[in-house]
């Protein structure tokens, strides 16, 4: 039997079931976005491996994640300050990748709290 091959097509299909998730770029690579929050893309640093998606996650779901299996999943360098992780496409499958896409999107949707009322009013001008 084929083995199928994970690509941005399929995180694309995957991220894009997911409420309110868009297509979009970042820094020139495709991406998926949240209400312009990153959930996902393809990595534009040259430090990682190809075939690799950068997921969002909280660092401490990073930690578990590279713990538990770091042939799949990774960090460089480069993105050790970011939240996310570095997946390798080729030995994931559809319900790893849907997992890591609901992962991403209960990241961004917990870390984009509305701004609190006092706040908005600080901001908020008014002529006399």
């Amino acid at each position: 039997m084929r083995r199928s091959t994970i690509d941005f097509d399929t995180v694309r299909s995957i991220g894009l079931l997911l409420p309110g998730v868009e297509e979009s770029t970042a820094y020139g690579f495709l991406a998926l976005k949240l209400r312009g929050q990153l959930l996902a893309c393809l990595p534009a640093n040259r430090s990682a491996e190809p075939n690799s998606l950068v997921v969002r996650m909280d660092l401490d779901d990073r930690a578990e994640l590279l713990a538990a299996d770091p042939d799949v999943y990774y960090v460089t360098d480069h993105y050790l300050g970011f939240n996310a992780v570095l997946v390798r496409l080729s030995r994931v499958n559809h319900d790893v990748l849907r997992d890591l896409l609901g992962t991403a999107y209960k990241c961004v949707t917990r870390n984009a709290a509305p701004r609190s009322p006092a706040r908005r009013r600080r901001h908020h001008r008014t002529t006399k």
